[in-house]
């Protein structure tokens, strides 16, 4: 159990730190193609200034730690009770939010401490009441099923965030932490990984459940922030990867909490998630650069600034 959850931390501290030096790189790069006038015909950053973004090393460190991030969160999500692992990794949003202050400039508000203390205490009460995981043993059939779920969720969902155009970013948010979860679900019922079996893994519908969910949900979130608001893209995508992953851990794969503690369980993973969700919500349009900040950036509802702003449009 202790490994599991250091793991899950390590993955939180990389998807954390990850996303605030990829902003770092993201601002770095808009103001010098701002200087030398390449933007967009909105006003926002040219395709060139997000290639050169991408160069940056703050960029490159920051997506290094993301696919780190990736593979402790599968190690943990075999390792923990889905209720806990997906939990304690969408926590992430603290970490950006902490390190934001030193490497971003930004101010954080009352609301917003309030809520990073929350999510802190309620992650103590789930490690605290989580039992061992399930087995994750489950028949091949119901690993199709996963599949297709998850490309109905994904393909179904690009379409529909499509027609909806700007009116979509919290369900395109929504969708994308379904994505997560799925891959999350897919990890842990993977087979082929314990002992590891090329052959069983390769013919294992939930290794494409994982590819499919995951990509997905990579691209409904970047659309999400793209076409509204980011607080409630990201607050959605929180519920999205935390509460359906849980119950499915709990219902089908096994997961429980320690004999008589099942109460403290469920206060803590809906304090947890109410306080994630906090976090992205108070995240206010525009915050106060801490003192000796060279440019006051808008705030994003994780911590972070983006690199420059460009009216909504449709993905």
């Amino acid at each position: 159990m202790l490994t599991g959850l250091l793991t899950a931390v390590a993955a939180s501290l990389c998807y954390g730190t990850g996303s605030v030096l990829q902003a770092v790189g993201s601002r770095r790069s808009a103001r010098r193609e701002a200087a030398a006038g390449q933007l967009s015909r909105h006003g926002g950053p040219s395709l060139s200034s997000t290639a050169k973004a991408a160069m940056t090393w703050e960029f490159i460190v920051g997506t290094i730690l993301d696919f780190v991030g990736f593979g402790l969160g599968a190690l943990a999500a075999r390792m923990l009770p889905l209720f806990l692992s997906q939990t304690v990794i969408s926590a992430n949003l603290v970490i950006t939010a902490v390190l934001s202050i030193r490497l971003l400039g930004i101010r954080l508000t009352r609301p917003e401490w309030t809520s990073i203390g929350v999510v802190c205490s309620a992650l103590v009460l789930l490690a605290s009441a989580a039992g061992p995981e399930g087995s994750g043993h489950t028949s091949l059939a119901t690993h199709g099923w996963l599949l297709a779920v998850s490309v109905l969720l994904m393909a179904g969902g690009t379409v529909l965030v499509r027609r909806l155009g700007a009116r979509a970013a919290v369900l395109a948010g929504l969708l994308s932490g379904l994505g997560f979860g799925a891959l999350g679900v897919g990890v842990r019922v993977l087979n082929g990984v314990d002992p590891f079996d090329p052959v069983a893994l390769l013919a294992d519908p939930a290794l494409y459940a994982i590819l499919v969910a995951g990509a997905g949900g990579m691209y409904l979130h970047t659309v999400a922030l793209q076409i509204g608001s980011v607080n409630g893209a990201t607050a959605a995508l929180v519920v999205g990867e935390t509460v359906l992953p849980g119950m499915i851990g709990v219902w089908w794969l096994g997961d429980a909490s320690r004999p008589g503690f099942a109460w403290l369980a469920v206060a803590g993973f809906v304090l947890a998630v109410a306080g994630a969700v906090a976090v992205a919500w108070f995240g206010s349009p525009e915050g106060e650069p801490a003192a000796g900040a060279p440019v006051p950036d808008a705030r994003r509802g994780d911590g972070t600034a983006p690199a420059a702003r460009e009216p909504a449009a449709t993905p």
